[in-house]
């Protein structure tokens, strides 16, 4: 076989209402020895064994002679009998996840990621591939059309037909939405952008455009160019209740709550909307880092098994932090709105006890099992690589700004990073980041990588902010709904929140445990996660009732609680505790010199100073 000829792949929704895709997958010339083919277990950009395989139906295989035999191997890999080419592989792919990860389909809209349902031809995952995308039988599905950033081999733009992809790993790096959507498009750095929605709305579509495209230009500015691309294409998945979302290298997947768009007649920025552009702006910043900044343990990605690299703090928390540092840069909101955000930040890092317990190094080594799989004791064992690692970001970058005089920053260390590790065949080695602060900054940065990323105690943030004009402080919470950022509700309130050290199921009007907190009244007592609480001193209690019917105590009251454990009635004795001082705001001062005003500025604006 050429070296230039392709694989070929053809998907169809063969029923949608069974949320079945059809798929083929031709070898003009398989392996003498028996053609393999395999299914990723994994899709780039979220850290867990997923296994794909488990959703394909049946699989068969036939060449001109008629049927080959095929016999699966393992959880996501089938061999075929040796025989002569081309060789087609044909099956079927139950997609029924409405996620960024995997494949969605129903009468409505298809929907999939290429590491859901295309498998590659073992030995030959360099070659070019090309697909054809068809769509389903019926005249119900005459007006589907299609959405993704492949390049197109013959398909009218935004039509059914043939694409292209340069081999298996750029084929599998560019999800496909067919269906009814709203589309629009703008234009960045000479490339078009396209916004297309799916799921019921009532977008102010015009406004999205224009909020998403100052985004896209900040980002393109801040690292000098556009990666080579066709054009760009955000997939907006709108759902009642959602969030998340995932990179690819021209384009990215978004989940979002109908009420997080902006409205036609509406200006502001709410809290939804203000989190849907800091989830655009992170993955958009990922078309930078991570989807060609990458750690070099990625290159090539192994999607057969766990990958791992003490590495993600920088790639996610990174973006991360720069996500909602976006918004501000790019006069999406004001100063004190992004202060808030990343008061909250700061508040989802101090409230787990895991911080204690894991570096972000290790978080970042340990995602395949203990970020991506987390169960009622997280917050006392793990920290988060993406919010620890904003912390980490936010200190560096303060920490360059001051060490330099405000020459360097860890701007500077993302156009490096950019400059030295953009290419598609370099990596970033485990300590490169490291390493490329230091030969950025000229300083000795070893105490506070120490510090900051291989080990566990809280960083000095109060100093940094300070230098900067900025008031760090830390405070109790409100109330179990206080995420932080702000300050206080009741700043003249002088009896602390009570509180039992747990918290409580979102889902129903229970007063179930779904986490129980280190060095609370609940865990000195032995009450344990799942179980559900139906009395406190003899008064029956519900979800919504708990908090306020403990503040009716004071400090180090004990009570008597009643609980079921699966269907055992048990008893607990608690002391009630003050909520500790957890919750994080960051503000502007306001009595600051010209000097620090500049500094802070430089920092806000990504201006010199």
């Amino acid at each position: 076989m050429n070296a230039t000829t392709p694989i070929s792949y053809c998907i169809q929704p063969i029923r949608p209402e069974a949320h079945l895709f059809r798929v083929t997958c031709s070898v003009p010339v398989p392996d003498p020895e028996g053609q393999m083919f395999t299914l990723p277990a994994w899709i780039p950009g979220s850290y867990m064994i997923r296994d794909f395989a488990r959703n394909v139906i049946w699989l068969t295989a036939s060449n001109a002679a008629g049927a080959v035999d095929v016999v699966k191997t393992d959880k996501q890999s089938w061999r075929c009998a040796p025989c002569a080419g081309p060789l087609t592989v044909e099956y079927e792919v139950y997609a029924w996840d409405l996620s960024v990860r995997a494949a969605h389909l129903d009468t409505t809209h298809g929907y999939f990621n290429g590491t859901s349902v295309f498998v590659a031809a073992q030995n030959f995952e360099d070659r070019p591939c090309r697909v054809e995308i068809l769509p389903p039988e019926g005249q119900a599905y005459c007006d589907w059309r299609v959405a993704t950033a492949l390049p197109r081999d013959g398909a009218a733009l935004h039509g059914f037909g043939t694409y292209r992809a340069g081999n298996y790993d750029e084929l599998v790096d560019h999800p496909v939405e067919m269906g009814c959507f709203v589309r629009a498009s703008f234009d960045v750095a000479g490339v078009a952008h396209d916004v297309v929605i799916t799921g019921r709305q009532h977008v102010d579509l015009e406004r999205l455009c224009r909020d998403t495209q100052a985004i896209c230009r900040h980002h393109v500015d801040f690292f000098g160019e556009l990666p080579a691309m066709d054009r760009y294409v955000f997939l907006f998945m709108v759902v009642g209740e959602g969030y998340g979302g995932l990179e690819h290298r021209a384009s990215c997947s978004l989940m979002c709550s109908r009420a997080d768009l902006p409205r036609v007649g509406d200006d502001k920025v709410d809290e939804g909307y203000r989190q849907l552009l800091g989830l655009i702006s992170h993955e958009y910043f990922h078309t930078w880092n991570v989807k060609r900044i990458k750690p070099a343990a990625f290159m090539p990605y192994d999607l057969s098994r766990e990958t791992h690299t003490r590495q993600l703090w920088a790639f996610e928390g990174f973006t991360s932090y720069y996500d909602e540092l976006a918004l501000v840069r790019s006069g999406r909101i004001e100063a004190p709105s992004y202060l808030e955000l990343l008061g909250q930040t700061l508040t989802r890092v101090w409230r787990g006890r895991g911080r204690f317990k894991q570096s972000v190094a290790e978080s970042s080594f340990d995602a395949w099992t203990k970020f991506y799989k987390q169960d009622e004791n997280a917050p006392n064992a793990i920290v988060s690589y993406y919010t620890k690692g904003a912390m980490v970001a936010l200190a560096l970058d303060l920490t360059l700004r001051r060490g330099t005089d405000g020459a360097k920053s860890l701007d500077d260390v993302m156009r490096a990073l950019w400059s030295d590790y953009g290419g598609p065949e370099v990596g970033v080695p485990e300590h490169g980041v490291e390493r490329v602060a230091a030969a950025v900054s000229g300083l000795d940065l070893d105490s506070f990588f120490a510090r900051a990323v291989y080990g566990t105690e809280d960083l000095e943030l109060t100093p940094l902010l300070e230098h900067f004009g900025l008031d760090f402080r830390l405070r109790a919470p409100d109330s179990s709904k206080d995420k932080g950022g702000k300050p206080a509700a009741n700043p003249e309130r002088k009896k602390p929140l009570l509180v039992l050290g747990i918290r409580l199921d979102p889902n129903g009007d229970a007063a179930r445990i779904s986490h129980v907190l280190d060095g609370g009244g609940a865990q000195d007592a032995g009450l344990a996660a799942g179980d559900e609480i139906v009395a406190v001193d003899g008064f029956r209690v519900r979800a919504r009732s708990l908090e306020a019917l403990l503040q009716g105590y004071s400090p180090g009251e004990r009570l008597r609680i009643h609980a079921f454990r699966r269907d055992e009635l048990m008893e607990f004795e608690v002391t009630l505790k003050p909520a500790a001082p957890d919750t994080c705001v960051v503000t502007l001062l306001d009595d600051v010199d010209p000097g620090t005003r500049r500094r802070r500025d430089a920092w806000l604006y990504g201006n010199r100073q």
